[in-house]
């Protein structure tokens, strides 16, 4: 019994030190460049636009078309949530809001 509670604090230890490795920020601004491998985002905190590394487990989320899972582009308005690890962003899902105008239906 007593090994079993030991175990299970040293687990729950282990769990918390390697989740405090892992920190998440948000990455607020305008997009200037995108492609498959990272986003660039012009902030007002910074002068050099700052870049996010994209894996293929990003989500992408309209504001305008919640079901689209299309990425932003070059001008549109983001909100991205990013792992810092190792000196480097990773983001996790990028919220956007299209600065571009939609096309317009016809009935």
């Amino acid at each position: 019994m007593i090994i079993s509670i030991a175990l299970l604090g040293f687990l729950l230890t282990a769990a918390t030190v390697s989740a405090e490795k892992t920190i998440i920020l948000h990455v607020v601004g305008t997009v200037t460049a995108i492609d498959k491998q990272h986003i660039a985002v012009k902030t007002t905190a910074r002068t050099a636009p700052v870049s996010v590394k994209l894996t293929d487990q990003v989500r992408f989320k309209d504001k305008n078309r919640p079901g689209s899972n299309e990425p932003p582009v070059a001008g549109d308005h983001v909100i991205i949530e990013a792992m810092k690890e190792n000196k480097a962003l990773f983001a996790t899902v990028v919220h956007y809001s299209a600065m571009r105008k939609a096309p317009a239906t016809t009935r």
